[in-house]
């Protein structure tokens, strides 16, 4: 699989842009600020509906302008798709396949697979649970891009289930619940319980599949980056701490979410939020049998970050098309050795992208086709 172009619409810095690409090495390299992340960040959004670096649209809307759109011709095997998306803060998205089909935006998704490396990388092993979250339901997608709709199910569920338990707890503090409609709220929760874990248990069981499979790649490739440094071991953990990852069926987990929604019902209720599913797990990423966060060092934590990314482009190129390898402004983040293994692991891919802000960042086993990007411009070289 790989992109052969890309056209940018009022994306970002770009009021038009154009670039031709092919198979083998691309490498954007240019200043700081002058665009090059941006052109592998719509490529990532075209294959994910999301964006590396922030959480919602409206930033990626070049200023001034109403809109942006993303269009890239993708090739797999003898067939090519053009897929095209336009953004539209504040309003429904639109998509389009190969010009005169318009779809929904999630119905692109499989046309394009995407595996990035970025700087952000790095917050996979030191930051919050949800970027360990994100990472495990964006993999999940690329799998199975039907989770797309799981997802969106949940965080729908979870968004009205939250709204009644906020209007029950107002109903609660103020002393009034029949006429404020806290007991109305409550007699819908029952219901909402069950979307919630009938979608929750669904989701649960594929981040349960993907660990599995995931486990063994994620530790070849930590020792590929870092021989006998590891093993590495993925751990799924619940919101009350407890070990998930050995968990059973569809059906078990259901029923497991339903207990657990029951005993947490009245501090629920208390506070005004869902307390228990799959929005408050932690994917605990474990060095040896310490947990690497808060105890590996930085030159461990990127070679994790790396390991799981690896893992991920491996994981999905065993499943079917190769997907497109983004390596964004990461080598001048990596000390000589990781940037010369990481280089070699990813220069056999398909296709690879790669943002550098000087030509001495980019490995020479990287050697490829070069853009120059300044001012607004994207210029092979």
């Amino acid at each position: 699989m790989h992109v052969t172009h890309l056209s940018l619409a009022d994306f970002r810095s770009y009021a038009r842009a154009e670039v031709a690409l092919g198979p083998g090495v691309t490498a954007f390299v240019g200043p700081n600020g002058q665009g090059k992340t941006n052109l592998v960040e719509a490529v990532g959004y075209l294959a994910t509906l999301g964006s590396h670096r922030v959480s919602s649209d409206a930033p990626m809307v070049r200023m001034g302008a109403e809109r942006a759109v993303v269009r890239a011709a993708v090739v797999q095997g003898d067939r090519q798709q053009l897929v095209e998306l336009e953004l539209n803060p504040g309003k429904a998205n639109r998509a389009r396949i190969n010009r005169s089909s318009q779809v929904r935006p999630r119905d692109v998704l499989g046309i394009l697979r995407t595996v990035l490396f970025a700087p952000e990388d790095l917050a996979l092993v030191k930051g919050d649970p949800g970027e360990r979250r994100r990472f495990l339901d964006e993999l999940i997608t690329a799998r199975a891009p039907r989770m797309a709709g799981v997802r969106s199910d949940y965080d729908r569920v979870l968004k009205q289930r939250n709204s009644l338990l906020r209007t029950a707890a107002l109903a609660r503090r103020h002393g009034s619940r029949g006429g404020s409609g806290g007991d109305a709220a409550l007699s819908t929760l029952d219901v909402w319980d069950q979307h919630l874990a009938r979608t929750g248990a669904e989701l649960l069981a594929q981040r349960f599949d993907l660990i599995s499979v995931l486990q063994p790649l994620a530790d070849k490739a930590y020792e590929q980056l870092a021989p006998g440094g590891g093993p590495v071991l993925l751990e799924y953990r619940g919101s009350a701490g407890e070990d998930l990852t050995a968990a059973g069926s569809r059906e078990e987990l259901y029923e497991r979410l339903m207990a657990a929604l029951a005993d947490a019902r009245k501090q629920e209720i208390e506070r005004g939020v869902t307390l228990v599913g799959p929005h408050r797990d932690d994917l605990v990423l474990k060095l040896g049998r310490l947990p690497a966060k808060g105890y590996a060092s930085h030159g461990e934590s990127w070679s994790y970050a790396l390991a799981l990314r690896l893992a991920s482009y491996d994981l999905l190129r065993a499943e079917g098309a190769e997907p497109v390898l983004v390596l964004d402004d990461v080598f001048a983040e990596l000390d000589a050795r990781r940037r010369e293994r990481l280089a070699e692991l990813v220069a056999p891919g398909e296709q690879v992208l790669v943002t550098a802000a000087v030509e001495e960042d980019v490995p020479e086993v990287l050697a490829g086709v070069r853009y120059a990007v300044a001012e607004g411009e994207v210029r092979r070289v």
